[in-house]
């Protein structure tokens, strides 16, 4: 009985610790904002969005004259928008329209992130999204690395055109299971960012990429996301791409699969 009794004990100080820690091990966010895509010579909207829970969040609306879709971006766990500019500008040079945001705690957005945060902020980048469109034009969620969880989840709230999931994970247990100590701890973590899980009820045409250098997130992950989704859906391997490219190896090839991809969604 005493043996029982300090085993629980251990047991309740670890749930405790892993979870007053989870957050700071899950996000990596930086403060304020200093590039925009008017750096790269790309007009661009600031927007400011309001969560359920009443948190303010900072959204960018980069237009095209002519687009061939809206694009929704969301991002990784890392950085802010002014971090991910690069990519949201290359999105738009290729002809699409681009909404993003910025997570509760990132950025210039308010707040703490939380899983259960990140989702109202999805709700409430939504909102914001299809008011810009939709009706004249396919709409595609495009998540990337911790962002395919977040457009994942956000296809169970309203439905795209098309999803496109780079360099993502079936689950959270999925990135632990290589290391036993942490796969242990993770038992005790309220985090499951459950990417595979949302896209059980999704029908939407998703493209999954990934690419065979990342060494964040094991291109096998993404292999295993892709294995679990049930609908339409295509694999395309980054050449020689690694977690935190701004810009891929392969442009043709990249941009090839990704315009690809968003025209057949179109003639659908």
């Amino acid at each position: 009985m005493r043996i029982l009794f300090v085993a629980l004990i251990v047991i309740a100080a670890l749930a405790v610790t892993v979870r007053a820690l989870e957050s700071r091990f899950a996000f990596f966010p930086t403060v304020g904002e200093s590039v925009t895509p008017e750096h790269f010579g790309v007009p661009y909207e600031m927007a400011s969005l309001t969560t359920v829970d009443g948190v303010s969040l900072r959204g960018w609306s980069l237009p095209h004259p002519s687009p061939r879709a809206l694009i929704v971006y969301f991002h990784g766990n890392g950085g802010n928008l002014s971090v991910w500019a690069p990519i949201l500008v290359g999105i738009n040079r290729q002809g699409y329209a681009v909404r993003a945001f910025d997570y509760r705690g990132y950025g210039a957005s308010a707040g703490r992130p939380s899983e259960r945060g990140l989702y109202r902020d999805v709700d409430a980048a939504l909102e914001w999204a299809w008011r810009a469109g939709g009706q004249q034009m396919p709409v595609v969620y495009w998540g990337r690395s911790l962002g395919t969880t977040m457009a994942a989840y956000a296809a169970t709230r309203r439905s795209p055109d098309g999803l496109i999931l780079e360099s993502g994970f079936p689950d959270a247990r999925a990135l632990l299971r290589a290391s036993p100590p942490l796969a242990f701890l993770g038992l005790f973590s309220s985090y499951r960012f459950p990417t595979a899980g949302w896209l059980d009820d999704v029908r939407s045409p998703v493209l999954v990429m990934h690419g065979d250098n990342d060494r964040v997130i094991p291109f096998g992950a993404g292999r295993a996301l892709f294995d679990k989704i049930k609908g339409r859906k295509q694999f395309v391997a980054i050449k020689g791409g690694n977690h935190n490219d701004a810009a891929p190896p392969d442009p043709e090839a990249y941009w090839g699969a990704v315009n690809a991809f968003i025209a057949s969604l179109a003639r659908m």
